[in-house]
């Protein structure tokens, strides 16, 4: 359970950068960074690993505990995460792309290295990488925002490559036995250990 509410709370990190860059034309570097990083980190030892530590994910865990409780619950955030987690489902049928997204991942990564996750050039491939496999399927996340800022190619990818790190988040919770039953009849068991990891120094 710790570590799919860390994947879940990934997910939700990652969703809210994409509705603060869709509205400020940005997203905070704590918030954003550690869902391009989780990216790249494919053969990551354990979870915490993937994301850099489960301190870097307070914000994703603070947004998992309003959506679970209903109190400050951002109703956007709820549609685009189920729309992500039924954007996994339609991936893990396709092979190819799967491959597809391993191999661009990989050859980004080199740039990655020299640059930084959150370098426009990086996000700009990630970007890419995004529309030529996961925006050509079904369904497509619907993203709403500020139209002075969504109209700017910069910011699409920016939250294309935001967007790329959510479905990486995605996939890792189903890998560790995720299921919509989790979010339907586990609640109360993810509160606490999403409070637990949020008190841990």
């Amino acid at each position: 359970m710790k570590d799919r509410v860390l994947a879940l709370a990934g997910l939700l990190q990652a969703l809210s950068a994409v509705r603060q860059i869709a509205h400020e034309g940005r997203a905070d570097a704590d918030l954003v960074q550690p869902c391009l990083d989780s990216v790249f980190r494919l053969d990551a030892e354990d979870v915490e690993a993937v994301y850099g530590s489960a301190q870097l994910l307070k914000p994703g865990l603070e947004c998992l505990l309003r959506q679970i409780n209903g109190q400050g619950r951002d109703v956007a955030i709820s549609r685009m995460a189920a729309t992500v987690l039924h954007l996994e489902r339609q991936l893990i049928k396709q092979p190819k792309m799967l491959d597809a997204l391993r191999q661009g991942i990989e050859s980004i990564e080199r740039q990655r290295e020299h640059f930084g996750s959150e370098h426009s050039s990086v996000s700009q491939r990630l970007a890419d990488l995004y529309a030529d496999t996961l925006s050509q399927l079904k369904p497509r996340v619907m993203v709403q925002g500020n139209p002075l800022q969504l109209a700017q190619s910069g910011v699409v990818a920016q939250i294309r490559a935001a967007l790329l790190a959510a479905v990486r988040s995605a996939v890792l919770w189903r890998q560790l036995g995720g299921s919509y039953w989790d979010l339907a009849l586990r609640r109360g068991a993810m509160t606490r250990v999403a409070r637990s990891l949020m008190q841990d120094p």
